[in-house]
This record gives structure tokens, C-alpha cells and sequence, in this order.
């Protein structure tokens, strides 16, 4: 009997079939958690590149919107900022739902006839974000945007009797896994900016009919863009 059992724990001390298992199930959590940090890096290089194709991609349409007339400047109308942020939330798709969890600023950067200043003219906003613009606003002092708008050493500049339109976004990173496999701060934002197509009546954006004004998307209101999102 003392015998049978010596056989056994040397048999039992020289089967090594199980290693290989061992190895996996003490490595399993550590290769797990570096593919889902993985995945979720990738997802937010995703993100942070399909916000800044939406801004320039608002940016591009605002700077061409409006509506052209033979004996006059073209015209832009407030249904016409509706349309925009609009078609920049179905171009954002589910995965991003911009509006819920971001905030679009657009903004009209043009020159003072009399001074010859830079200013912003407008500013139309859309998305539930708490967030104001970091680069002017219509209130702000004009010696914020005297030199221009957008980062310190990248500004740009409007012309005379042109404008140029100037979009920011701020948006709040969803993770697509969570803690611990995520990292850094959640905000993303991008920055776009197209000059004005063609000749633009610059004087301000209009009501198709006042007497059943279109919304405004004005930048103290925080919500979506005026339909059923």
C-alpha cells in the first residue's frame, strides 16, 4: 500500500501536463486587461479623429450655406443653422450623439467696416455640454479676437468685406469599457475653420417669415438642434 502510493506522488510529481494551463490561467488577467486598454485606446483615437472631421466638416457647410439671388449677396437664414446642425448630427451617427454629449460652436469672424477690427459677428451653438467658446464670444471684448481666432500660434484672420466661419467643438469622451482600462481626461475638442464662399450678406442671419420665426440656436440655450433627435 506504501508503495502504491510512493508510485503515485512521483508519477503525480513528474506529470507536467497541466504547466501550460497554470502559465495561462496566472497570465489570463494581465493579457486581458492590456487588449481591452488596447481596444479602448483605439477607440478614442476613433473619436478624437471623427470630431475633427465634423468640425471641419460644419465649418466647410456653414461657409457655403445661404441663399444665392441674382441682384443681391447671398442670404443666410436661421433654418438654414438648423439644417447644418442637424446634418451634423446624423453625420455623427449614434456612436457619438455630438449633441448630448458635446457642444458645437459657430462662429462668424469678420471686420468692422468702421474700424477695421476683427470681431465675431454671430454665434450659433448646439449640444447639451456646459461648455463656452475658449476663443471669443459675441459679448467678449473685441480685443480677444483682435489677432484673430483659435489656439495662440495658430490664428486665423477674416478680410475685408469677407468672413470667416470658425467652429469649435467640445465633447465629452464616452468609454466604450470604463475604468480601470481607461486614461486621461475625457474631453475631446477640435477646431475648424473655412472662409466664407462667394459674396455674403454679411450684415446678419435672417427669419424667413417673422411672423413664424424659425428657432435660434443661440449659445445661452443647451440642447440639441431644434429637432427630433
Amino acid at each position: 500500500m506504501i508503495t502504491k502510493a510512493a508510485s503515485a506522488i512521483r508519477n503525480l510529481v513528474r506529470d507536467t501536463s497541466g504547466v501550460a494551463m497554470t502559465e495561462f490561467a496566472l497570465a489570463f488577467p494581465f493579457i486581458l486587461g492590456v487588449g481591452l486598454m488596447g481596444l479602448e485606446t483605439a477607440n478614442r483615437a476613433l473619436i478624437e479623429m471623427q470630431v475633427s472631421q465634423l468640425a471641419m466638416q460644419i465649418a466647410d457647410n456653414g461657409s457655403r450655406i445661404g441663399e444665392a439671388g441674382v441682384l443681391e449677396d447671398r442670404k443666410i437664414y436661421e433654418d438654414d443653422i438648423n439644417d447644418l446642425f442637424y446634418g451634423a448630427h446624423i453625420q455623427s451617427g449614434k456612436g457619438i450623439d455630438i449633441f448630448t454629449h458635446g457642444r458645437v460652436i459657430m462662429s462668424s469672424l469678420q471686420v468692422d467696416k468702421d474700424t477695421g477690427e476683427q470681431y465675431i459677428h454671430w454665434q450659433r451653438c448646439a449640444g447639451t455640454l456646459a461648455h463656452t467658446s475658449q476663443y471669443g464670444t459675441v459679448d467678449g471684448a473685441r480685443s480677444d479676437v483682435a489677432a484673430g481666432m483659435g489656439p495662440a500660434d495658430a490664428k486665423v484672420m477674416a478680410f475685408d468685406e469677407a468672413a470667416v466661419i470658425f467652429v469649435e467643438i467640445a465633447y465629452t469622451y464616452q468609454p466604450l469599457i470604463g475604468d480601470p482600462f481607461t486614461f486621461g481626461e475625457q474631453d475631446v475638442s477640435a477646431i475648424a475653420s473655412y472662409i466664407v464662399r462667394d459674396d455674403r450678406d454679411l450684415s446678419g442671419i435672417y427669419q424667413r417669415d417673422t411672423n413664424a420665426p424659425d428657432p435660434v440656436a443661440s449659445c445661452d440655450q443647451f440642447g440639441g438642434s431644434f429637432y427630433d433627435l
